[in-house]
């Protein structure tokens, strides 16, 4: 009984110092999410790009099939970015947790730095019509801000972030598949992190 009660000593006292270095109220159902929301995205933007002429764009007008796939990208961030708060917060009520608390800060910090780096990144590209960059850029600075959050969260989120790192320079070698490298990024890459993280954390 004794060597029972200090397992499960050592066991709370893990779980608090986990709890109060790193925030584990992320859910793997947003991920998924996520995931399905960039596959419905990229069958758009794929569909879109083979087959401008029938969707009514001429076919010298890039810069409007551009600036529709970058409206697809915006919609697809907006929706992942909602219902991952919202999966956040119902996870964090069943944990009985404060979703914005110091660590969350942190997080928030370290990736905040990268993501928005990013962002002002492709909108220069936007400016400048360099638009055969923006999916290598979305996934390197995705895939970074993922790396710098990670520290503070479960380590999956960190090798997701790699993940997206290597596919993002696959497609900066291969910008002719930007698109699809960008739909396997966002979308089969989510969903098998947010398999992994609701069967591994949240079952």
């Amino acid at each position: 009984m004794e060597e029972k009660d200090i397992y499960s000593e050592l066991s709370a006292i893990r779980s608090l110092m986990e709890r109060s270095s790193k925030f584990i109220s992320l859910s793997g159902l947003s991920g998924i999410m996520a995931g399905i929301y960039g596959l419905i995205g990229a069958w758009f933007a794929i569909r879109m790009v083979s087959n401008h002429e029938d969707l009514g764009f001429p076919a010298d007008n890039l810069q409007v099939i551009t600036r529709a796939l970058i409206v697809i990208g915006l919609i697809v961030m907006v929706l992942s970015a909602v219902t991952a708060y919202w999966l956040t917060v119902r996870q964090a009520k069943k944990r009985n947790e404060n979703v914005w608390n110091p660590v969350s800060r942190r997080l928030l910090a370290a990736s905040g730095v990268p993501f928005l780096t990013g962002g002002l990144f492709i909108a220069a590209l936007i400016l400048r019509d360099e638009y055969s960059f923006i999916p290598p850029a979305c996934l390197i600075f995705y895939g970074l801000a993922l790396v710098a959050g990670g520290q503070f969260t479960f380590s999956e989120v960190k090798w997701l972030g790699f993940c997206q790192i290597v596919l993002g320079l696959a497609a900066l070698v291969l910008p002719r598949y930007g698109l699809v490298l960008w739909a396997i990024g966002f979308g089969v890459l989510h969903i098998v992190y947010g398999a992994v993280m609701y069967f591994k954390y949240e079952r």
